[in-house]
């Protein structure tokens, strides 16, 4: 699903759009910007055109090897993926001049460190960008920390943010919501590649 949060970042001084989990958008000028535990944020970037897009997502279940493409998970992180290619695509710019800069995969759920959903989601997104041929230009994959993630389009920049002081539960519940859904929902749709 689209990102529907606009806002004007005072900060930076800036209009913005807010990637919640789930979501991804395609811009040439909007600062995209998400909040990351043991989802994955992608920041995928057109570099001759400045189309660029970010998504923000998590594997959705323990699979008996996540690795493996027909696993439930993989296809549901490859559609996450393929959504935002064929978006930035559909949009003008080319995928064999994508890059990439990807994010995020902390240890920060409890229940959901028992699985290491957060390395399996920094994992998944190495592997399918190598298998891709998107070469990841940076990357902040796991550690014990949430970040705050600000991906500027017009130059391809990345900002990030360690929350060492997590003050407000609103992270954790957002993506324990979030993966309980993934949990009930059945992986649906097929992706259309251009």
């Amino acid at each position: 699903m689209t990102a529907p949060n606009r806002y004007h970042d005072r900060n930076f001084g800036l209009d913005a759009v807010k990637i919640l989990p789930g979501e991804y958008y395609v811009t040439r000028r909007l600062m995209l910007v998400t909040v990351l535990g043991s989802c994955v944020a992608a920041c995928l970037r057109d570099p001759t055109t400045g189309i660029s897009g970010m998504n923000h997502f998590m594997l959705p279940g323990v699979d008996n090897d996540p690795s493996n493409p027909a696993s439930a998970s993989a296809r549901y992180g490859a559609f996450a993926m393929e959504t935002l290619i064929n978006q930035l695509v559909k949009a003008g710019a080319r995928r064999d001049r994508l890059v990439a800069k990807v994010f995020g995969g902390g240890a920060v759920l409890g229940d959901l460190q028992v699985t290491k959903v957060g390395e399996r989601n920094a994992e998944f997104v190495r592997e399918f960008l190598q298998r891709e041929d998107i070469p990841i230009q940076a990357h902040d994959l796991c550690g014990p920390y949430p970040r705050k993630v600000y991906f500027f389009p017009d130059n391809g920049a990345v900002k990030i943010k360690l929350m060492k002081r997590l003050h407000n539960e609103t992270i954790l519940r957002r993506e324990s919501e979030y993966a309980k859904h993934l949990r009930e929902a059945p992986v649906a749709g097929e992706v259309e590649l251009f």
